[in-house]
């Protein structure tokens, strides 16, 4: 158990409130699969990944953008009990995506609104929630 002081959780929940989960999981979904291109296989029924350009375009990785976002929804919601939150997805590869997000959200809001505290503690979320969603084949 995890345990997180009040700093830390406004921080995580104002963070939050100005994350547009569509637009930044939208993003990081496509720049993981820019940057790293033998992820495309676990997306192949997504259609077009030829392209970074294609990528970008494509409906289906916003989508699973977006879902992958609402599972760190849930996470933020419950951040008391991470482990109940699972998301299928492979630990190493969220790893990765949750750097990328990282990165996503340090642009959209600069240092005003990503300070190096908050980011100190963003960085602690995600991986509490790597570490829960890595271990989710125990919890189950």
């Amino acid at each position: 158990m995890v345990e997180w002081t009040d700093a830390e959780l406004s921080a995580i929940t104002c963070l939050w409130e100005k994350i547009y989960v569509a637009e930044i999981g939208a993003q990081a979904l496509s720049r993981l699969l820019i940057v790293y291109p033998w992820l495309q296989r676990y997306f192949q029924v997504f259609g077009n990944l030829s392209t970074s350009a294609a990528i970008m375009r494509n409906p289906k990785v916003a989508k699973h953008g977006r879902t992958v976002m609402g599972g760190l929804e849930n996470a933020v919601k419950n951040m008391d009990n991470i482990k109940q939150t699972y998301l299928h997805v492979e630990p190493d590869n969220f790893k990765v995506l949750s750097e990328i997000v990282t990165f996503c959200v340090a642009s959209k809001f600069g240092p005003q609104v990503f300070a190096p505290d908050v980011q100190m503690t963003w960085q602690k979320f995600l991986a509490v929630v790597v570490s829960f969603w890595g271990n989710s084949s125990t919890i189950k």
